[in-house]
């Protein structure tokens, strides 16, 4: 529960007393390999899944087999807390990594909310701020031109770990391939090796094994565009 604790004690606001109740759910931890399917779309779940280490996706893929990921997810988010009240998943959440994933039964989570209300709370501005971030991928994709749509991407994944401490000076894991990438942009993985290219040959950033190293924090922001409010990283945002 370390990441999540963590996210929350910067992110919500949670109380301790919260957050201890949070520690005592029970769980089973189950293990998953790279390319697995943790859910799928029309999967009835009665558990939440607490990444707990590794990397996870949600993804729709359509009939002529291309698939659009939709999100990227790592430790101390729970992809599917949704389903405590939609019961049928409507995508898929894949593991990017080999991950650990903490499995919480939704009869648990629900009786710690009837027990403390507050945690409700916290699980609902969850939700809002998954929301959110659904928002931005929408604009991102839709709107901004590749590269940028990119830089974007790669720069709202570095804040998001930074909030759990997984950012090493200027460098942090990313374990997408191309395809997958070009999954995330809505593009062709062609597209994405010439983005990739130029960005490294402009002095951007690097690209290499699942990680990304910034070369030129200036020129990333500049073509990220990035306003991180739709983050809501702190009580008051």
């Amino acid at each position: 529960m370390t990441a999540l604790v963590q996210r929350l004690r910067a992110t919500s606001g949670a109380g301790e007393d919260d957050l201890r109740a949070l520690e005592a759910l029970p769980y089973a931890l189950r293990n998953y390999r790279e390319n697995q399917t943790v859910l799928r779309d029309g999967d009835r779940p009665s558990e939440c899944c607490l990444i707990v280490d590794g990397f996870c996706v949600r993804s729709k893929t359509i009939a002529d087999g291309k698939r659009q990921i939709l999100s990227i997810h790592i430790p101390g988010d729970l992809p599917d807390l949704q389903n405590l009240q939609l019961s049928t998943m409507d995508h898929d959440v894949v593991a990017l990594s080999n991950c650990t994933l903490a499995f919480i039964t939704h009869a648990a989570i629900r009786d710690l909310i009837r027990a403390r209300p507050t945690v409700g709370d916290i699980f609902w501005r969850d939700t809002l701020v998954d929301a959110a971030v659904f928002r931005e991928w929408i604009v991102n994709v839709g709107q901004r031109a590749a590269h940028n749509r990119l830089a974007h991407i790669i720069v709202e994944l570095r804040e998001r770990l930074q909030m759990i401490g997984r950012v090493t000076g200027n460098a942090f894991a990313m374990p997408l391939t191309q395809e997958q990438i070009g999954e995330a942009m809505g593009v062709t993985n062609v597209h994405t090796n010439r983005i990739l290219r130029q960005l490294r040959l402009d002095g951007v950033l690097e690209f290499h094994r699942g990680v990304v190293k910034i070369l030129n924090e200036h020129k990333l922001q500049e073509l990220a565009q990035f306003d991180g409010r739709y983050l809501h990283s702190s009580p008051c945002s």
